[in-house]
């Protein structure tokens, strides 16, 4: 039993580092001097940035909180419109560190944007969003096309006046076999029709891409394009730039887990594919 043990836990060991590599494929490094570089660069293309820090399941989340200090520090010295986008359980749902995170960005006058996690978070963090609210207007959410409540919530952002980026999403709904690109649109109709302070369309799929951002244009409300670095985007950006709307470039740094959990993979095949997927690209480059 123990030299199973042990053999389990190198096999466990093996997995998560191959897993690092994949996913730095998508990160611009471990530490904050790489997203800075990133989006110094993006600026001088004309794009601007979203810069999060994608944490370890090991972190704990004042250290998270200290990461997303940093962002907001280094954000005024970039040329460009960038934001901090945060996630919900990374720092446990409080909101005591919510506030320090609001406290610095009110000084810098920074959007502080909460990225989608798996469903069972989206309670919680739609709460802190709320409460948070009553502190700092400077706020934004992501609604995963995926979600059947996407819908809903489109409704619950807008009335709070919230930014908001739509996605596919990673996560699929466990209540309903959702499809992606419709529910993907009917979050931006949603969103369309009440007229939301703004939309962010992320998608890296150039058909869904141009139908959302003319969807949002026809009904006079802002909107951007927003893609994830390491992704090829250059048809994207042509796309965004013929529409006229701004393109934006989701930076992450740290050290990235992605949606491919070890724990996941079993209810989700499909993971092994991504991780397949985006292990070649680390070697094959960017």
């Amino acid at each position: 039993m123990r030299c199973r043990e042990i053999r389990m836990g190198t096999i466990r060991s093996k997995a998560l580092s191959l897993i690092d590599r994949a996913a730095n494929a998508y990160a611009a490094g471990p530490e904050l001097s790489g997203a800075r570089a990133v989006c110094q660069r993006l600026s001088t293309e004309g794009l601007n940035s979203t810069i999060c820090y994608w944490n370890g399941e090991s972190d704990f989340p004042k250290s998270v909180v200290d990461s997303y200090i940093e962002v907001l520090n280094e954000i005024p010295n970039l040329h460009s419109d960038c934001y901090l986008s945060v996630k919900a359980p990374a720092i446990n749902f409080d909101l005591e560190l919510l506030k320090v995170i609001i406290d610095r960005a009110a000084s810098v006058g920074a959007l502080v944007h909460f990225d989608a996690m798996a469903p069972d978070t989206a309670d919680a963090t739609f709460n802190l969003i709320m409460r948070a609210r009553e502190i700092y207007p400077k706020l934004g959410c992501t609604l995963p096309g995926r979600w059947r409540r996407s819908v809903f919530d489109a409704d619950r952002a807008a009335e709070m006046g919230l930014r908001v980026r739509v996605v596919k999403g990673q996560w699929a709904d466990p209540s309903v076999d959702m499809n992606p690109q419709q529910g993907f649109l009917n979050v931006v109709d949603r969103l369309g029709a009440q007229r939301s302070s703004h939309v962010a369309v992320a998608t890296h799929n150039p058909n869904l891409a141009r139908t959302a951002l003319s969807r949002l244009r026809s009904t006079g409300t802002s909107c951007e394009l927003e893609l994830l670095y390491g992704l090829p985007s250059q048809t994207l950006i042509k796309i965004g730039r013929a529409l006229n709307v701004p393109v934006r470039m989701y930076v992450p740094f740290g050290r990235a887990w992605l949606p491919y959990r070890l724990k996941q993979i079993p209810r989700n095949p499909r993971l092994v594919a991504w991780f397949i997927r985006d292990l070649c690209r680390t070697r094959t480059g960017r």
